[in-house]
């Protein structure tokens, strides 16, 4: 059973192959030709976080798809009420695909450990890889294609986090170059930079706390919230430590005129980026967040067609 728990989970080919498809299908939405190839399927959303994106993109893409949806929040009792094995193996009696939003990634590694359906990380504190999908997928819109992204520049400007590390590892499976700019505790650590070289050929993340110097040559420039959910405790600390590191139009001054600007949002627009920046016309976040319906049909389409038929 092929689940997508990681990005490290996927071959190059097997990452390029989703983006593929969801260029196809937001192509044929374009141009309103609708097609139901999921039908009769049934996507289950289990969440323990809050979300907009997420949950919108995933139920309205399956809906596109001519599949079903179906939202399990905390009343389900996953993990509580019964044991996480039983809770799997009932569930995937009822549906074809789950979709997990946790807290923790060994949620997400327990669940398909005992799912007999694709279970797809919708978000944990280890990786998005979702986000990623549809990050890289934005930048290859900019700059003619996935077959032109090779030997782009990203600049990530903040915290070497969850959603860091799934872009770092959709960059080094992509052969383009990552530089995250943050102070030097915000950085991913050896292991952490291990993890990432040995699933994607020695690629080599960049770390520096220099913005100026990170975003120079980029053709994306990347930021999110200073504190994510579940770090609200430490929102003054963070703020004092990024002061330095808002996107502004400062900071995209030093960067090529024709590089874009992304978040994954949600934004807190003043403290991480400017509304200067947000609403500009280098800003793709709009664009970006449409991408994540799309890309998450392609791996949609990838899981349940081709890889786990």
């Amino acid at each position: 059973m092929k689940h997508l728990i990681s990005l490290l989970d996927l071959t190059t080919d097997e990452l390029r192959r989703i983006l593929e498809i969801a260029d196809s299908l937001k192509s044929d939405l374009a141009r309103s030709k609708k097609m139901a190839p999921l039908q009769g399927s049934n996507l289950a959303l289990i969440f323990e976080k809050q979300s907009l994106r997420t949950r919108v993109s995933f139920e309205a893409g399956m809906t596109q798809l001519g599949g079903g949806c179906l939202f399990l929040g905390q009343e389900a009792g996953w993990g509580v009420r019964e044991s996480m094995k039983d809770f799997s193996e009932v569930l995937s009696e009822y549906v074809d695909v789950i979709a997990c939003r946790s807290y923790s990634h060994q949620t997400v590694e327990e669940l398909a450990q005992y799912c007999t359906v694709p279970v797809i990380n919708a978000l944990t504190d280890f990786c998005h890889p979702c986000q990623a999908l549809a990050d890289v997928h934005t930048i290859a819109e900019h700059v003619g294609g996935f077959n032109s992204l090779a030997g782009q520049a990203v600049a990530y400007i903040g915290d070497a986090n969850n959603v860091a590390r799934s872009l770092a590892i959709a960059c080094g499976k992509l052969d383009m170059s990552l530089t995250i700019a943050c102070p030097e505790k915000y950085q991913f650590d050896t292991t952490a930079l291990d993890v990432i070289s040995n699933g994607c050929d020695g690629f080599v993340v960049q770390q520096t706390t220099d913005a100026r110097a990170a975003v120079e040559n980029a053709v994306a420039i990347y930021t999110d919230v200073w504190a994510s959910m579940g770090q609200e405790q430490e929102q003054q600390q963070r703020q004092q430590d990024f002061a330095e590191y808002q996107v502004n139009e400062e900071l995209l001054s030093v960067a090529a005129k024709d590089s874009i600007f992304l978040h994954c949002l949600p934004a807190r627009r003043g403290q991480e980026v400017t509304d200067a920046v947000m609403d500009g016309p280098q800003s793709r976040v709009v664009t970006q967040a449409g991408n994540r319906m799309h890309v998450q049909k392609g791996l949609l389409m990838w899981l349940l067609q081709e890889v786990n038929e």
